[in-house]
């Protein structure tokens, strides 16, 4: 039985023209054939013209997820091998791949799957439902081409607990792939070794996006006092005391991410160098400002403000008021290390709230550096939700 065939009305999908990989409820004017909701499809444009092929669910209102632009691609296991091979020799010339992001969704032409790799460990997300149906196949083709190089896996664990499945109609989800195995991981990055929950720890147990800029901020860090805020199992922090700082004091909401961060202190011997304090850090930062507190350099890693459109008005004062406050706390000519984590919040609007917070707090900015998500969390051109990270490095200086 062919496929069914999703037609565009005209002046429609101008997104997937442009490079983009998805194709949204109101771009379609018809939808000819049978089909079970993940099922392979055809595209087409408004006169017939092959766009390719994608899965389709008509409960999300991303209907369409486009898997290639070739109509007469045979979607099958050989297919499948060849984004996975394609994907991990990507890493290979790219990153460290000890500990890396290997698929990225839509960004390595597998929409809506996500596997990271953990030293001998790989943890998989499931973001829309078509990838039910591939994400185990995929995983073993991973696993196939690792043992093929000599890095066999340990084990798989499924953490498709994110709330975007909703979107999609889906159950969320967690929970092993195969044997059961130990799931605090230990990995080494820059140097710093960390124990990895891929079982309870936030999104798949770390943030690798971030591998290049903690290295970044060892420059700035050697001999000072440093203030690492949202530090969640202490990855900036780990990396400025490596680096020699004087002294870090490391802050996170999360009482299991502090206990996590003390533990990986203690695993390199930094203990003695790193305060962990499990506070809100909205409420510290003015608590140390009126105790006459100053710091050398403060890095500012806080959770997405915003996760779509509607809520962006909100985030811009959060990012505002976090940067503000971080500033009066940091010396003439300290450093200040900050960024936004949400597709939503642009460049645009991210810089507009930095220096409005430098206004506020009378100080000047300086451009170190400007930087972004790390290599194996690659920037598709044309698929703008790939691009999500932005990170700068600024020295501040009091009004001259």
């Amino acid at each position: 039985m062919s496929p069914a065939v999703v037609t565009l009305k005209k002046g429609e999908g101008r997104f997937l023209k442009s490079g983009g990989m998805w194709i949204f409820d109101n771009e379609i004017a018809t939808v000819m054939g049978s089909f079970r909701e993940g099922d392979i499809v055809y595209v087409r444009d408004f006169d017939g013209y092959p766009l390719g092929q994608g899965f389709i669910n008509t409960a999300s209102r991303i209907t369409v997820r486009m898997l290639t632009r070739d109509e007469h691609r045979k979607i099958d296991s050989a297919f499948f091998r060849k984004r996975v091979q394609d994907a991990w020799e990507y890493r290979k010339q790219t990153v460290d791949t000890g500990s890396c992001r290997v698929i990225f969704g839509e960004a390595d032409y597998l929409p809506g799957l996500v596997v990271d790799k953990y030293s001998d460990v790989l943890v998989v997300q499931s973001l829309a439902l078509g990838t039910e149906r591939f994400k185990e196949e995929a995983v073993n083709h991973l696993k196939q081409i690792l043992l093929e190089e000599g890095t066999p896996v340990r084990g798989v664990y499924e953490r498709s607990d994110a709330k975007v499945r909703a979107q999609e109609g889906m159950e969320l989800y967690k929970g092993f792939i195969g044997d059961e195995f130990p799931t605090v991981v230990e990995i080494c990055e820059n140097g710093v070794r960390y124990g990895v929950d891929v079982k309870e720890g936030q999104k798949t147990g770390f943030f690798l996006d971030q591998k290049y800029n903690r290295q970044a901020v060892r420059k700035i860090c050697a001999g000072k006092k440093v203030l690492d805020c949202f530090t969640h199992t202490g990855s900036f922090a780990l990396n400025a005391a490596a680096a020699g700082a004087e002294h870090v004091l490391a802050v996170d909401a999360s009482e299991t991410a502090v206990h996590q961060a003390r533990e990986n202190a203690a695993m390199n011997s930094l203990e003695s160098r790193v305060d962990f304090v499990c506070r809100d850090v909205f409420e510290l930062l003015p608590e140390l400002e009126e105790k006459g507190e100053s710091f050398d350099v403060v890095i500012l890693d806080p959770p997405a403000f915003t996760k779509s459109r509607s809520s962006v008005k909100n985030a811009l004062k959060g990012y505002r008021e976090i940067n503000y406050r971080a500033m009066k706390l940091i010396r003439d000519g300290g450093f200040l290390a900050t960024c936004s984590c949400s597709h939503f919040m642009t460049e645009e609007l991210l810089e507009k709230a930095i220096a409005q917070a430098a206004a506020g707090a009378h100080k000047r900015l300086r451009q170190v550096e400007k930087r972004t998500q790390s290599p194996d969390h690659p920037v598709l051109w044309g698929a703008g939700e790939s691009y999500y990270l932005k990170f700068y490095i600024f020295q501040v200086t009091d009004e001259m």
